[in-house]
């Protein structure tokens, strides 16, 4: 099988690194062979203070040490590859980006968070329908070795999963850092949340979902002083089973290892139905952060 042509599009982000490192450089110890970023524009946001900090740094070191060649638009990339790095850190610039993109019918991957609002991630997928752009969008910690197979061959009766969330002044809340540890848990309970309820202080978020059937998700997302880890706890009819994060081998390479065979065959493992609701449990969780109250998915 042929090496695909990539595109990368933001550059502002530390992912363009590491993605670049992962697949450009053969020396790299964990290796992700089949395809390289070729072409690259860099786009940043204006509103976004971890966009437009870094993103001349970031734009320098593909460039420089991973022979990627920088374009001036996102157009001229899509043009010359066979699939598309959609990375600009900014969830809130997905949309426009990919109204751009999607026109040239090509599978694209986008990085977490797919959008900051459940309207906008279903104009993508509608925008991918439309078009016949493929899309797929996740956290590489939804395929971290150590969590990934916790129940994966169970049913699961509940859900606790949790993760590092620092809270942003220009970012919209959860959609920063607990779009990692809600991968995690919409990975284990799926489709089905019904409404959410968050409760706050400056050490934590725990917010409570309510699945259909009566079952119970936990987004345990913290600010603990030194701890940095990803864990999942899962509830099944043959016992407790809980996991953590493993770092090697990193979450990275097995996230694009998933990510090259989408860009291969057009399909991608996690469903768009699962990828928006993920979007409103979010949504709805920095609702109800903000009022304390419960919030129904179906008012998002």
């Amino acid at each position: 099988m042929s090496e695909l042509k990539l595109g990368m599009i933001g550059l502002d982000t530390s992912h363009c690194v590491a993605f670049s490192d992962i697949l450009n450089n053969e020396d790299h110890p964990h290796h992700v062979s089949g395809a390289k970023i070729v072409y690259a524009c860099p786009t940043g946001s204006e509103q976004f203070s971890l966009s437009r900090d870094r993103l001349e740094g970031f734009t320098d070191q593909v460039r420089d040490n991973f022979g990627v060649k920088i374009l001036d638009s996102i157009e001229a990339v899509a043009e010359r590859v066979d699939a598309i790095l959609q990375i600009s850190v900014d969830g809130r610039m997905h949309l426009e980006e990919f109204k751009r993109l999607a026109p040239f019918g090509k599978p694209v991957f986008i990085d977490k968070p797919l959008a900051t609002s459940v309207a906008d991630a279903k104009a993508i997928f509608e925008l991918s329908q439309r078009h016949g752009a493929p899309v797929m969008s996740c956290s590489s910690v939804r395929y971290a070795k150590g969590l990934i197979e916790v129940g994966e061959d169970a049913e699961i009766l509940a859900c606790e999963a949790s993760g590092p969330a620092p809270i942003l002044d220009d970012f919209p809340g959860l959609f920063w850092y607990g779009i990692h540890a809600a991968e995690v848990l919409y990975s284990k309970m799926g489709t089905g949340c019904k409404k959410v309820c968050a409760h706050k202080t400056p050490l934590a978020d725990m917010v409570t979902g309510i699945w259909e059937g009566g079952r119970i998700g936990t987004l345990h997302a913290y600010r603990y002083p030194r701890l940095r880890d990803y864990a999942v706890t899962v509830y099944t009819p043959q016992g407790i089973r809980q996991g953590l994060r493993l770092k090697e081998p990193p979450a990275y390479a097995l996230m694009l290892a998933e990510v090259l065979e989408f860009f291969r065959t057009g399909i991608s493992p996690i469903e768009s139905a699962l990828t928006i609701e993920l979007m409103a449990f979010l949504e709805a969780a920095n609702m109800s952060r903000d009022s304390g109250e419960a919030v129904s998915l179906g008012s998002v």
